[in-house]
């Protein structure tokens, strides 16, 4: 399954430009961002001196491409961090000419009696993407009905840049403490080059607190980000499932596990969610029916989709969707006829337990040869009681000690049956159900999705929003948080971030190209905060 079009789209918009003496003979593979549509560009830089200008800036900030910035220059930042915490800073570069190329240098970082090498830092360019507002949220928009903008959001991965006239460019930077750093104050400095000469030093001060935050894989947050497979291929211009498919995946599920995910997404029948996405998802299982009428599975791709993703270290729990699809539909091949052919039934019906019967029970049989049984769920989402109930029925006849997992409505009559419950943002469970699940090992969650204008992670979103979002699953003492798209893109996701269906950002975290974001980045910081908070006895 092979899409050219997109691949060509971004193809054509790429060009190369030349870094200066900082890296001899480098070049920087970018892209041109859409015209910015709103009337900032006639924002008047006539008060902006000649050269480079720069000062640091609240991580919140989102600033505008086109506007001259007024802001209190700040040349020194200063900054605190647990021993293993990842930590981060934002500059913002403006100027009223043409600069090329633009770079930036760490030097090391120093105590009185300890060193942190310059590469625990790392700058990245911010890039801007189309985006439009929350508007009725949920439901089919088309792109003129809705004012558009450019939202700084993408973080590329590039040694150096090139700014145009009239324009700002936000950095975003990182400072990764190492585990085993020495507690202490650390000074360092932060070159500016611009057309291949330094212009500017800057000031990091980083307090390395005595605490330590352990890794990612270790963090009890229950992160839970949809994967998308199909998707990369698609914006890759590869074939599902090839070697070269999964090859490309690596870096950016590492990405994930990086940020504390503990749940591989896979698809057990056809498009689960209908045409939600701009790509479909696969089944990564093939469903038979045999000519004596029986049923045969393969699970060749999801066996090797679940080993990739726990090679990558997202390891903790399998979710299986659907058995309560969008689209009660379900395809198989038959083979008398040598045909795709669909089942129309829904739970409740004799048909509908019979094909789920059979398939559940060999399912259990196959998770428990490999091994992966109990960290599997049966998940379905946003499904109503009723429905719940008869699927949950088919469950537990076929094996009763499967796990079922629900990102819906909280149904109290249901709740018990639940490993795994996930309730939307405005809908909170009651404080003793939480309490009580937690004693019997089962997780409480919140997502947010299209219905919620605040808090969420949409490309207009404020940004301290994904921040807060972890400090709140702490305040309510929850377990984690779920959102339906880490990486299901849109047509041209490097360019522009509105969909068909939802608003701007929604089906999508991080960028192709293991580009991440300041959504994610500042997703990851609420969930260090949550995680500190447990560390020291808060929750």
């Amino acid at each position: 399954m092979k899409s050219t079009i997109p691949f060509l789209i971004f193809f054509l918009a790429f060009h190369f430009i030349s870094c200066g003496s900082r890296h001899p003979g480098k070049e920087c593979l970018t892209f041109e961002e859409m015209k910015d549509p709103t009337s900032d560009t006639l924002s008047d830089w006539s008060h902006v001196s000649k050269g480079l200008h720069a000062s640091f800036i609240s991580t919140d900030d989102r600033m505008p491409k086109s506007v001259a910035p007024g802001v209190s220059v700040n040349k020194s930042v200063a900054l605190t961090g647990w021993r293993g915490e990842k930590i981060s800073a934002q500059l913002l570069l403006w100027s009223a000419e043409e600069v090329d190329p633009v770079e930036l240098e760490f030097a090391d970082f120093e105590s009185v009696d300890h060193t942190l090498p310059a590469s625990v830092a790392q700058a990245r360019f911010v890039r801007y993407v189309m985006t439009d507002e929350f508007g009725p949220g949920c439901g089919h928009r088309k792109p003129e009905d809705f004012p558009a903008s450019l939202s700084a959001d993408m973080l590329d991965n590039l040694p150096c840049f090139h700014m145009e006239a009239k324009t700002v460019r936000p950095v975003w930077l990182t400072f990764s403490i190492p585990s085993a750093a020495v507690a202490g104050n650390y000074k360092g400095t932060l070159t500016l080059h611009a057309g291949g000469r330094p212009v500017e030093e800057f000031g990091i001060e980083l307090t390395v607190v005595d605490r330590v935050l352990p890794e990612p894989s270790e963090w009890l947050y229950h992160l839970d980000l949809w994967q998308h497979p199909s998707a990369v291929a698609r914006v890759h211009n590869l074939e599902v499932w090839s070697d070269a498919h999964f090859e490309k995946m690596k870096p950016l599920m590492k990405m994930l596990a990086d940020a504390g995910q503990k749940v591989i997404t896979t698809s057990i029948i056809y498009r689960p969610w209908n045409g939600q996405t701009e790509d479909a998802f696969p089944s990564m299982v093939n469903w038979i029916r045999k000519l004596d009428g029986t049923w045969e599975y393969s699970f060749e791709v999801f066996d090797r989709w679940v080993e990739f993703m726990m090679g990558c270290g997202i390891t903790e729990q399998i979710n299986c969707y659907s058995m309560i699809p969008w689209r009660l539909t379900f395809p198989y091949f038959d083979s008398a006829e040598n045909m795709i052919k669909e089942l129309h039934t829904e739970p409740g019906d004799p048909a509908y337990a019979d094909f789920w019967g059979n398939f559940l029970t060999a399912f259990a049989r196959h998770l428990k040869e490999k091994g992966w049984f109990d960290r599997t769920t049966i998940a379905m989402d946003e499904r109503p009681m009723k429905v719940m109930q008869e699927a949950i029925a088919v469950i537990r006849k076929a094996d009763p000690d499967f796990k079922i997992s629900l990102a819906g409505s909280y149904y109290p009559e249901i709740e018990q049956e639940i490993f795994d419950y996930c309730s939307g943002w405005r809908h909170p469970f009651p404080d003793d159900v939480i309490a009580r699940r937690k004693t019997e090992g089962k997780f409480t969650t919140y997502y947010t999705c299209c219905s919620e204008p605040t808090p969420n992670t949409f490309t207009f979103s404020p940004l301290e929003e994904a921040s807060y979002i972890g400090r709140a699953i702490a305040a309510r003492k929850a377990d984690g948080y779920l959102r339906w798209a880490f990486n299901s893109w849109p047509l041209e996701p490097l360019l522009d971030s509105r969909f068909r269906s939802w608003a701007s950002g929604d089906t999508y975290l991080v960028y192709p190209g293991n580009r991440t974001s300041l959504r994610f980045e500042h997703l990851i910081d609420g969930i260090q905060a949550f995680e500190k908070q447990r560390l020291s006895g808060e929750l």
